[in-house]
């Protein structure tokens, strides 16, 4: 009989996993007006990431610290963290405003808050 239950909680939570994998794997992708957005010739993307020892060591600090806080969204994790002669671009979709503050007051005790452009934005509420 405990085996029995025990396999049927394994089948269980195997249920679940698989349909939130599938809810997830279904989800539309919310960036189509973002790459529009990046298309503009004055838009900081990745691709204008310094490869300066000094810029990719501050890219790395601020990713780390933003990955380290696990009271961040998966989208304020993924954030784009540009560094080009120690000016700091944040760009991206957070969930809250208070995410695209802390992720901001992270990035400023890294590199210094007037190096800092928060171009963070919040995801409406649907």
């Amino acid at each position: 009989m405990k085996q029995y239950i025990v396999i049927c909680a394994a089948l269980a939570l195997l249920g679940l996993g698989s349909t939130a994998h599938a809810q997830t794997r279904d989800a539309a992708p919310n960036n189509s007006g973002v790459n529009v957005r990046d298309r503009d010739p004055q838009a900081m993307t990745a691709g204008q990431q310094s490869n300066a020892k000094e810029d990719l060591e501050l890219t790395r600090r601020i990713r780390r610290a933003v990955v380290k806080d696990d009271s961040l969204s998966n989208a304020a994790h993924n954030i784009k963290i540009v560094s080009d002669g120690g000016t700091v671009i944040l760009r991206g979709p957070v969930k809250t405003d208070r995410e695209k503050q802390a992720i901001g007051e992270k990035a400023g005790a890294i590199a210094g808050a007037k190096n800092v452009h928060n171009q963070l934005e919040v995801e409406p509420h649907q």
